[in-house]
């Protein structure tokens, strides 16, 4: 089997996934995703986009989300380097609104992220990072919340000034308390 683990986090709809890397004398191959394993582990999306990042150390993006009609689910993937991941619950009636979940993430790793969080990660060093999303992009529907909001308390490993990189987008994007949210608990 291609995928050694599918583990369920704190908030049981973010999966922690570990694939099987085949290495030999050239190098290794690897299953991504495949549709039928997924599948049996509740993740019924298909992706139809592909985006990729990369980040120097210290650079944290998020925490993003699309309104729904164009919320989508993320399967992400750090190909080359380390990152913390962080998906947040802003799904209203929610047992675990407001709350996040964290795992840092390396090669060999991906993460399950439904509609309904909020999203971001931060570069623990130089990263190349794959999404794989379920719906496309739409600008309009694009919304933040702080990735800093202290009544989120996410425990970012790098937080001094001078050594954390934020776009001046995501410096601008309100806290959870004023963010527009269109999701609701069970989505």
């Amino acid at each position: 089997m291609p995928f050694k683990v599918f583990k369920r986090l704190e908030i049981p709809d973010i999966v922690l996934i570990k694939y099987e890397r085949f290495s030999d004398p050239r190098g290794f191959f690897a299953e991504l995703y495949k549709r039928t394993p997924f599948l049996a582990e509740g993740i019924p999306y298909d992706f139809i986009q592909v985006n990729l990042s990369y980040s120097y150390k210290g650079v944290v993006r998020g925490l993003h989300y699309q309104l729904k009609p164009h919320e989508q689910g993320k399967l992400v993937y750090v190909l080359y380097g380390r990152v913390l991941d962080v998906a947040v619950d802003i799904r209203k009636g929610s047992p675990w609104y407001g709350k996040h979940v964290s795992a840092e993430l390396k090669p060999g790793m991906a993460l399950w992220i439904p509609p309904g969080f909020a999203h971001g990660f931060q570069a623990l060093e130089d990263a190349l990072f794959l999404y794989l999303v379920t719906k496309e992009y739409f600008k309009d529907s694009e919304r933040c919340i702080k990735w800093n909001d202290p009544n989120l308390e996410i425990k970012w490993p790098i937080i001094d000034d001078d050594k954390v990189i934020v776009s001046g987008k995501d410096r601008n994007c309100p806290p959870l308390k004023e963010a527009e949210t269109n999701f609701s608990y069970p989505i």
